[in-house]
């Protein structure tokens, strides 16, 4: 996963509800991406597992504003976020449990 994205905040306004009290995943996914599903799978199990996270998965198709500002080129892509929304990593592709676990480490 990659580090800071130019200290870019997302709020409740891009991410349709609330950010977790200590980070937020936030899963860019298309409607045929097979990767997506099994990311989703990850993301929920990690968000259930580590206390205060959060998985939001956005539809890429449906917020093209936010995917061109963001430069989300490919389907999935994952954003860690901290507790006041900043981009702290970004990876593309389906993530590996471990990874994402580790990745929260710099949000927390």
């Amino acid at each position: 996963m990659r580090g800071r994205d130019g200290g870019r905040r997302l709020g409740t306004a891009e991410l349709g509800g609330e950010l977790g009290e200590r980070a937020t995943l936030v899963q860019f996914s298309s409607a045929f991406c097979q990767p997506c599903r099994a990311t989703r799978r990850v993301l929920s199990d990690v968000a259930g597992l580590v206390p205060g996270v959060r998985h939001v998965e956005i539809d890429a198709e449906d917020h093209l504003d936010l995917v061109r500002e963001l430069d989300i080129v490919r389907t999935p892509t994952v954003l860690v976020l901290d507790a006041e929304g900043h981009i702290v990593r970004r990876a593309t592709g389906q993530p590996r449990k471990a990874d994402v676990i580790a990745a929260l480490g710099k949000a927390v």
